[in-house]
């Protein structure tokens, strides 16, 4: 896998408003934080064991690559295929042409039960606004299948070509089986493009400020913080952490083989936004543990970076 590094940046001004505190590292601290060789080994170990693995990280002050590897691949990412979506959500909302109290009715698509909550709630029908909470932070199929059916998946694939993303795209809702006839993956991108996004997330920059913060503020609320996010030491049911000055925000997808995550993570010294997918043989748990850590090491080499 082709890698390159970058420092981090020493000067790290505040970043979206009050997360960031002005304590910076000593130099000699910091000199021995500059390093994603963990990261490197891991996803080595991984792609030696037959795994395609492919990472970037984007200094969010600077704007330049902190790493990046192999970030051009464009491979499946499962659930983080709702953040197109949800962006489409939003920015329909904000011009005015979708109501975000309009009831949905759950039985508008097929069961389905690979993931989420609504399909063990009593509740038959839930509002715009409620279903794409439910989409973001706890993997929501069946919330997610009934936005994309509201929205239409080709306004879903004009919002991916608007706001510049070109390997980027949402092939499918998600089922509890997937057949010869049906698209074999829910969405496929690149790291580059992933982290790239949510970096426009965070700095107002997709669709509108508006559009953005709504986006920033669901995927805030995620509850999947297994991965990469394991680092973070973060209440996975509630992420608001001013005390120790971290803005985190994530998506992950998950399907068999296959696992992903994209992000934003910025403390006291620096901020990334970040991507990283794994797609790997999943014969066993080993092989699925093999991935996971990868990630979990990820999640390490970023902390020492913002921090």
């Amino acid at each position: 896998m082709s890698v390159s590094t970058a420092e981090p940046s020493r000067d790290t001004a505040s970043l979206r408003g009050t997360r960031r505190s002005g304590r910076r590292l000593p130099r000699r601290a910091a000199a021995s934080r500059r390093s994603f060789a963990a990261t490197m080994a891991a996803l080595d170990a991984a792609a030696t064991a037959g795994a395609q693995v492919s990472v970037h990280v984007t200094d969010l002050d600077r704007g330049t690559t902190v790493v990046t590897g192999d970030a051009h691949l464009t491979l499946p990412v499962a659930g983080i295929g709702v953040v197109p979506l949800l962006i489409d959500v939003a920015a329909q909302v904000d011009a005015g042409t979708l109501d975000p109290f309009e009831l949905i009715e759950r039985t508008r698509v097929a069961p389905v039960t690979v993931g989420g909550l609504w399909h063990r709630l009593a509740a038959p029908a839930l509002p715009v606004c409620d279903l794409a909470v439910l989409a973001a932070a706890a993997g929501d199929a069946a919330a997610a299948n009934a936005l994309l059916a509201r929205v239409g998946v080709e306004a879903v694939r004009a919002r991916i070509e608007q706001v510049g993303l070109e390997r980027t795209a949402l092939m499918d809702g998600f089922r509890d089986r997937r057949g010869p006839d049906h698209a074999p993956h829910v969405a496929v991108a690149t790291a580059e493009e992933l982290a790239a996004l949510f970096g426009d997330l965070v700095n107002s920059r997709v669709v509108s400020p508006a559009v953005s913060a709504q986006v920033a503020e669901w995927l805030s609320l995620n509850h999947d913080l297994a991965l990469t996010a394991a680092a973070t030491g973060l209440d996975p049911f509630a992420h608001d952490d001013d005390r120790h000055g971290l803005l985190f925000l994530n998506k992950t997808g998950r399907s068999d083989g296959v696992r992903a995550e994209a992000g934003v993570i910025a403390g006291p010294r620096a901020g990334v936004s970040y991507a990283m997918i794994v797609c790997f043989d999943d014969l066993s748990i080993a092989h699925r543990l093999r991935a996971h850590d990868a990630f979990r090491v990820f999640g390490l080499d970023l902390m020492e970076y913002v921090y």
